[in-house]
């Protein structure tokens, strides 16, 4: 419930208060890489029992929400799921190619893109 911890804590720290939505990675993932945490993003949540929805302030230009100042905020936990959080099976470890097999990919690619 790490996750969850944290989305509740940045939405409390001042102008944090603000923002509508917040993915929660592993430490290990590069969070300025899009491709890191969208690849999390999609390989570990579950749509029923990872996102969690909660109503709060909102900035008062939002013109999306239903209420002027308050809003409804949407936090999804991405990080590998814990037996002690329910998950009943090991997580799986992330698979990586070799260096040899992605500098050959890289190289076929090249040649068809010229």
């Amino acid at each position: 419930m790490q996750a969850y911890k944290i989305m509740h804590g940045l939405w409390g720290m001042g102008q944090m208060m603000f923002t509508k939505y917040l993915v929660v990675v592993d430490d290990d993932v590069n969070v300025h890489s899009t491709s890191e945490v969208l690849f999390r993003l999609c390989a570990n949540i579950n749509p029923q029992r990872d996102p969690i929805f909660t109503k709060g302030p909102a900035d008062v230009l939002d013109h999306a929400t239903s209420e002027i100042a308050i809003g409804i905020k949407l936090g999804i936990d991405a990080t590998r799921k814990l037996a002690g959080e329910g998950f009943k099976r090991p997580w799986p470890s992330l698979i990586r190619m070799v260096k040899t097999v992605r500098k050959r990919i890289d190289s076929m690619f090249r040649n068809q893109r010229e």
